[in-house]
């Protein structure tokens, strides 16, 4: 399986603007720019968000499965991803889930996170130091 993405900028680093699709077409002609990617008030994403994105998705994705081979159902699970950005490299991945499970305890419950931290595909994609925390509902 192959999946794609595209992008297409015009003029310059600073003043240019540019737009990503997906294959899905989920985003479509979507703007980023320099000033969305480094300042504030700026509409549009940057390649840091989306990165931030893909990984909260994989990640969570990834606690599901693993409780699913638990035999145990989430009835929410909502995670944030930070991205640490120093200069012009990202230096680390700060992952932060809260979910509920019944049948399931806190302990327990960060077991599957810590697992999830190191086995999710866009984690083991990325070579910077990933964390997680997990806040556990009852």
């Amino acid at each position: 399986m192959k999946k794609t993405a595209t992008a297409h900028w015009l003029g310059n680093l600073k003043e240019g603007k540019g737009t990503l699709s997906t294959q899905s077409e989920i985003l479509d002609k979507t703007n980023y720019s320099f000033k969305s990617r480094f300042e504030e008030g700026e509409k549009g994403t940057n390649p840091e968000e989306l990165l931030a994105a893909a990984h909260a998705g994989c990640f969570t994705m990834s606690v599901a499965s693993i409780l699913d081979k638990k035999s145990l159902t989430p009835d929410k699970l909502d995670t944030k991803a930070t991205i640490t950005l120093e200069g012009l490299s990202i230096t680390a991945i700060h992952l932060s889930i809260t979910g509920s499970v019944k049948d399931m305890d806190a302990d327990a419950f960060a077991l599957v996170v810590k697992e999830a931290e190191q086995n999710c595909i866009i984690s083991k994609a990325l070579k910077v130091a990933i964390t997680s925390e997990a806040h556990f509902v009852i």
